[in-house]
């Protein structure tokens, strides 16, 4: 009887334990991978370099970067695992973060108020903006396996690449006209803080493009990066306010100048077409009187060219109040 309930008892911990605690469910914003004695299930023999992925990075990245392709269970249930297999579910959900907080350390930048970075005029700068990312699903065995916290490793390698980007960071020649020299090159050398304000579009799509890579290199998608505020320092504030206004105030100059000068130019040009066509218009009745001068000549002779002159001249002195005749 003893025996009987032990092993009654042993078969119903063993259903208990690993078949109804075996089922799992996966939800549809989530994605599993299962281990077995901590091995994961693959999807092939072929690794992410074989795959797109390996399109943003360069050959010598290929090799480094080789994770292999796994077997992604997707949303749906109930699913059945072993007693010694083991799931791993990750969040497939696009998140956002914000730039400024370190997630090793939460005293850091302010204690996540602003991203410090130097400009390439030595000024410390802070900067504000949103990261939106996401897991990729095509390489999850780089966010489960490859890495222990892997958006600290993505977190970094955006920061590394932005505060190398604003320490570099040129605004784009801007030039006015046809053969004309820019503006900048014609007051002043602009300000990068100034130039990074401005350029506020161009330095998230770089920082974009620079972090496509991050999918093959840590399993998370960059969905975007939007860098929303560049902030001085405060003791130079209102000399960047300063020379913002002598700025806005000699490219308003130039600005009107070079538009009075493009209409001084249509003008001439105006004048040019009208002149020409007036001219066309006086030559066209002499070619053809000429034209049709020679044709009487060689059809009728100089006597049809002399009662041609004789008509015209008759036809002028109807026309005249006083006549001058010469006397011989």
């Amino acid at each position: 009887m003893i025996v009987a309930g032990v092993v009654f008892g042993f078969v119903g911990w063993f259903v208990l334990r690993y078949v109804i605690f075996g089922l799992f469910t996966v939800d549809q914003n989530e994605r599993a991978v299962i281990t077995t004695f901590g091995r994961a299930q693959r999807a092939g023999n072929f690794t992410t370099a074989e795959t797109p992925l390996a399109d943003s990075l360069s050959p010598d990245e290929r090799e480094r970067y080789a994770f292999p392709v796994l077997k992604v269970i997707g949303p749906g249930g109930p699913y059945v695992k072993w007693p010694w297999q083991k799931v791993h579910k990750v969040s497939v959900a696009t998140e956002t973060r914000n730039m400024a907080i370190d997630p090793e350390d939460p005293g850091a930048n302010r204690k996540g108020e602003a991203l410090e970075a130097v400009t390439k005029d030595q000024l410390n700068t802070g900067l504000n903006g949103q990261l939106r990312y996401r897991v990729s699903e095509q390489n999850l065995y780089a966010y489960l396996f490859g890495v222990k916290r892997p958006i600290v490793h993505v977190m970094g390698y955006f920061i590394s690449i932005l505060r190398e980007r604003i320490a570099n960071f040129e605004a784009p020649q801007t030039v006015h006209g046809e053969g004309a020299a820019p503006i900048e090159a014609q007051v002043v050398r602009g300000i990068s803080i100034n130039d990074l304000r401005k350029n506020l579009r161009d330095l998230n799509e770089h920082m974009d493009q620079e972090c496509a890579s991050a999918a093959a290199r840590y399993g998370i998608e960059l969905d975007a990066s939007l860098i929303t505020e560049i902030e001085p320092p405060a003791e130079v504030e209102s000399a960047l306010a300063a020379i913002n206004t002598a700025h806005n105030h000699v490219s308003s100059e130039i600005s009107l100048a070079q538009a009075a000068a493009d209409q001084k130019i249509v003008q001439s040009r105006r004048a040019v077409e009208i002149e020409t066509l007036k001219a066309q218009a006086e030559v066209e009745p002499l070619l053809a009187l000429a034209t049709q001068l020679g044709t009487l000549k060689a059809n009728g002779g100089t006597a049809a060219l002399e009662a041609y002159v004789r008509n015209l001249r008759l036809n002028l002195l109807s026309k005249a109040d006083q006549v001058y005749l010469e006397v011989r």
